[in-house]
């Protein structure tokens, strides 16, 4: 069996490269291995687009976040999206048994890799230049590549950057001709944003047909600025017959005018390029019946579209995206070859049009276009890896008709977490009674939670009154902030927890429930053991199962999903759509939100109201963020002008430098980080901290 770097795989070790989470990326190579020094790597799109997207377009901040996936993995693999690219590079050494001779390669020779680099140990020196159009950069480093690395000579009269964009689509090309030769597909639509992707679709189809094809590029609004089509139709040249913009989020409107254009008539086959929401209703809206759509993207939503095609009442054929070919280098180099022309158009295009401090030139305004679309889960909206973790806990845990503690700071998403068990649970369809234990009057805790006869005490109603047990009988009962009840309830609620029966307040007869109890506190229960506030009893009885709900800020890519689905439910609710710029999703990300999701939320509904513009973008979000700064900051000093005495401007002076190196501090929780937000040298700081005592 040939070798695959299995042996430079660390952990977990037994796993094979591609799905390792770590590899050893050192220099020297073993004797059937190839190093080759990296000029190019092309990023398949899910990938820069999401590591761009977090990092706001930020040059910097994106190629940081690039060179930590390295340092930490030893390779190029995207944890959060699973994608990697491919590279182009010049072979510098080979090992005696690595069957360079037998490839018909030699040191020297600038090769492409067609295998994705998450299967490649891979160093990083310096990234010199990042392209987000095409979602390439230029580098210097090296990859070692082993016996099973698909390794091509690059021809000398073949454009590099637009022959690893090709390849990176592997055999989505081929795939496609063959999926349009079989079932006769003449009338295309390309529908996406990617015009790298659409031009070499565009040409293909024609050339598959001998020109004898119809193609429509059919785009989203949000992406076309003036004068975009008549440039694009110079691109396309004679590969497209028709573009039309359309806004795919109302997939319903946008299929009528469609359709409109083309007289009624559907097409044979649609291809879709995009990940815009909606897309897939499009797709199967403008598709004939027993007609084609192809997928050439892993998150470009294929199951959202067979849903929307079996809702439709349509046969309709699904081709989704196709892997390695034998035969991928050859039949791509060619389509580029035919493609070069148009490429050459669009990398005109894109120089003129170039974005604001590099960002791509296609921007949607909601930024749709340019991210991994969310994940969302019974109205539980994700994008991050450790909440995906979470969430798979969740779902295991709410099988299970156990106790379960939920633990994280206040407005982490607790009640969510609880939401998401209980929707998932046996008893979802049973009644749910949701209680916050801090608003409960200690003198009233045991008539709340377990009701009283009539008659009981003074001022106790005439007929009696169910307690919370009682109303949950046969569901589910949470207990948010369970931490703040008493120690004498906590020993009643013990009871009830290990046999099942209570008496009510004034009552003589027990009474048996069947109750699932999950409690919630934003401060650990252990640490309330151990200043005895709470039973350690109690807390074993509770924690069968526990679920720790990390802070906003240790799951950055959560910002922006949730920061547009309160966005979106608010257009709803007031019935104006807006929409946040790529500016104010960085500022979003910025920042480092101590009030977690519920002070994210409340700053979406603020923005949104006090915002006149349909689109909010940076500068407005930095000043909600920031409106109460200076009073926490700076000093107000008109309040210093005002005073009869002289002024002391080195008191001042002082006191402002306090106060910010304070404020930095206590931000960004260490030294070094706060130095770095301050501009100051670490060693400055420090000094400066124990001058003040802070």
């Amino acid at each position: 069996m040939n070798n695959y770097g299995s042996d430079r795989v660390i952990e977990p070790k037994g796993s094979i490269p591609v799905t390792a989470w770590k590899l050893d990326n050192s220099k020297k190579i073993r004797s059937d291995e190839i190093r080759v020094a990296l000029e190019w790597i092309d990023f398949e799109r899910d990938n820069m687009d999401q590591i761009a997207s977090i990092s706001g377009y930020d040059r910097d901040q994106t190629c940081e976040r690039i060179m930590t996936i390295i340092r930490e993995r030893g390779k190029f693999h995207n944890p959060y999206t699973e994608s990697s690219g491919v590279f182009c590079g010049i072979i510098e050494a080979a090992g005696k048994d690595s069957m360079l001779d037998e490839r018909g390669l030699s040191i020297g020779d600038r090769v492409v890799g067609i295998c994705p680099l998450a299967g490649l140990p891979l160093y990083l020196e310096e990234i010199t230049e990042i392209d987000f159009n095409y979602s390439q950069m230029k580098v210097k480093g090296y990859v070692i590549c082993f016996q099973t690395t698909d390794l091509h000579k690059v021809d000398d009269d073949i454009n590099v950057p637009h022959l690893i964009r090709a390849l990176n689509e592997a055999g989505n090309f081929e795939g496609i001709q063959y999926e349009l030769i079989t079932h006769r597909s003449k009338k295309v639509a390309i529908v996406g944003s990617n015009l790298a992707e659409a031009v070499l679709y565009s040409v293909l189809i024609k050339k598959t047909w001998y020109g004898d094809a119809s193609v429509t590029f059919i785009i989203d609004e949000a992406y076309v600025f003036k004068g975009m089509k008549e440039e694009l139709s110079e691109i396309f040249g004679g590969s497209v017959d028709r573009i039309i913009s359309v806004n795919l989020s109302a997939p319903n409107e946008a299929a009528q005018k469609v359709l409109d254009l083309e007289n009624g008539e559907f097409y044979d086959c649609a291809i879709n390029l995009e990940n815009i929401t909606g897309s897939e209703s499009f797709t199967a809206l403008i598709t004939k019946e027993k007609g084609q759509i192809c997928f050439i993207s892993m998150s470009n939503r294929y199951n959202q579209s067979l849903q929307a095609a079996n809702s439709l009442g349509k046969e309709i054929y699904f081709y989704s995206i196709d892997g390695f070919r034998k035969s991928t280098y050859e039949f791509n180099s060619e389509l580029v070859k035919d493609s070069e022309q148009a490429l050459k158009r669009l990398d005109a295009f894109y120089r003129k049009h170039s974005g604001k401090h590099g960002r791509p030139v296609l921007e949607a305004d909601n930024g749709e276009g340019t991210r991994k679309a969310a994940k969302s889960i019974d109205n539980f909206i994700y994008e991050s890896e450790s909440t995906g973790r979470m969430v798979d806990e969740i779902l295991n845990i709410a099988k299970y008709d156990a106790n379960v503690i939920i633990q994280g700071e206040t407005g982490s998403g607790k009640e969510k977490v609880f939401d998401l068990i209980l929707q998932n649970s046996s008893r979802r369809d049973k009644p749910a009674i949701k209680i916050n234990c801090a608003t409960i009057q200690e003198n009233l805790a045991e008539s709340e939670f377990f009701g009283y006869e009539k008659g009981s005490f003074t001022g106790a109603s005439a007929e009696g009154k169910e307690g919370y047990f009682d109303l949950a009988n046969n569901g589910t009962l949470f207990l948010d902030e369970i931490g703040s009840l008493s120690l004498e309830m906590q020993a009643k609620l013990l009871r009830v927890l290990q046999e099942s029966t209570f008496y009510r307040v004034g009552g003589t007869e027990p009474r048996h429930v069947n109750v699932r109890v999950i409690c919630a506190n934003n401060v650990p229960l252990k640490k309330l053991i151990d200043e005895g506030r709470f039973r350690e009893d109690l807390f074993y009885r509770l924690n069968i199962c526990q679920i720790n709900v990390p802070p906003l800020r240790a799951r950055p890519e959560d910002i922006i999903c949730l920061a547009d689905a309160f966005l979106k439910g608010y257009s709803e609710r007031y019935g104006i759509r807006k929409t946040f710029t790529h500016d104010a999703y960085a500022e979003l990300m910025a920042y480092h939100w101590p009030g977690n999701v519920r002070e994210l939320e409340n700053t979406v509904h603020r923005l949104y109201i006090t915002e006149k513009d349909d689109t909010i973008d940076g500068v407005d979000v930095e000043c909600m963020l920031n409106e109460t700064v200076y009073d926490d900051v700076v000093i107000d000093i008109r309040k210093e002008f005002d005073r009869e005495e002289d002024m002391d401007f080195d008191s001042i002076m002082s006191q402002q430098e306090k106060r910010l190196i304070a404020f930095a501090l206590k931000k960004e929780g260490t030294t070094r980080a706060a130095a770095e937000y301050l501009g100051m040298s670490q060693a400055t700081l420090a000094r400066k901290k124990l001058k003040y005592g802070l």
